[in-house]
């Protein structure tokens, strides 16, 4: 039996799939997906052989990463629950999906770790959250999901009441950073700053401001106190985001994000 088989090589599954390939050894890793294109794309790529059905997958491996979109689980579902083992792991990255619903899918008896990986795994960057079944997990085994989640960025372990807002703080929310360079940037390039040249200044920026938090251990309005001189420019800057509801907003995108995050089981 293989180690790691992916069902899905998409924006998420595809980095999982690099990260596990450093990880386990080419011979241990094999995926699918629906897209032939893709599976002869993630081929060329990595090196990594693919086989052109989900039930392949689950008689092969023991860990089973499913890498597809939520509705698409049901499908997934019919095609392996009668093929799997209680000896198997199934690692499940769609949001919103339990623990519990991946369960009844599967017919009840397989382990389910949950996880949510977000898409700086790309550049090895990722932030995952990850959540365990109330089964029992040798050490082998959690050392395999150590590597794999160790593989394309870093991880931190909840219960998995956290999920949904996990889902909140590192599955969505690349795409309010991007929107936040995006916006920062225009604003440079309309007093004469060249695009390339703002893209590189503000993206270089939040990676370094981000590295601060991780690396100085310091609370961010502390750091953010920092760079406020008495009467300069960064806390005019300040008081005008306070002004037109800097924190609101990212608070009332969590909420939807959060909601959203729910409904999508039912």
């Amino acid at each position: 039996m293989a180690m790691m088989g992916f069902i899905g090589a998409g924006n998420m599954g595809y980095p999982m799939i690099r990260g596990a390939k450093t990880a386990f050894g080419t011979e241990q890793v094999i995926f699918t997906d629906v897209s032939l294109e893709r599976c002869e794309f993630v081929k060329l790529e990595t090196g990594l052989n693919y086989v052109r059905d989900n039930k392949s997958i689950a008689a092969a491996c023991k860990y089973i990463v499913l890498a597809v979109k939520p509705q698409f689980y049901e499908d997934v579902f019919k095609d392996i629950k009668d093929i799997l083992t209680k000896e198997q792991v199934i690692i499940s990255i769609a949001a919103g999906i339990t623990i519990e619903n991946v369960k009844s899918g599967l017919g009840g008896t397989v382990r389910i770790v949950r996880a949510m990986p977000n898409t700086p795994a790309m550049v090895t960057e990722g932030m995952s959250g990850v959540c365990y079944s109330q089964d029992s997990y040798n050490d082998e085994e959690k050392e395999i999901i150590h590597r794999l989640f160790s593989s394309f960025g870093q991880y931190q372990i909840f219960d998995e009441k956290l999920m949904n807002a996990v889902v909140c703080a590192n599955g969505s929310s690349p795409a309010y950073v991007y929107m936040f360079i995006e916006a920062l940037a225009d604003s440079v390039v309309k007093y004469g700053i060249p695009r390339d040249k703002a893209y590189t200044l503000v993206a270089q920026t939040v990676l370094g401001a981000a590295k601060m938090v991780l690396e100085t251990g310091e609370h961010p309005g502390k750091l953010k106190d920092q760079v406020c001189s008495p009467g300069g420019t960064t806390i005019a800057a300040v008081a005008a985001l306070e002004e037109y509801g800097f924190r609101n907003a990212i608070i009332k995108a969590t909420d939807a994000c959060y909601e959203k995050a729910i409904s999508l089981k039912k």
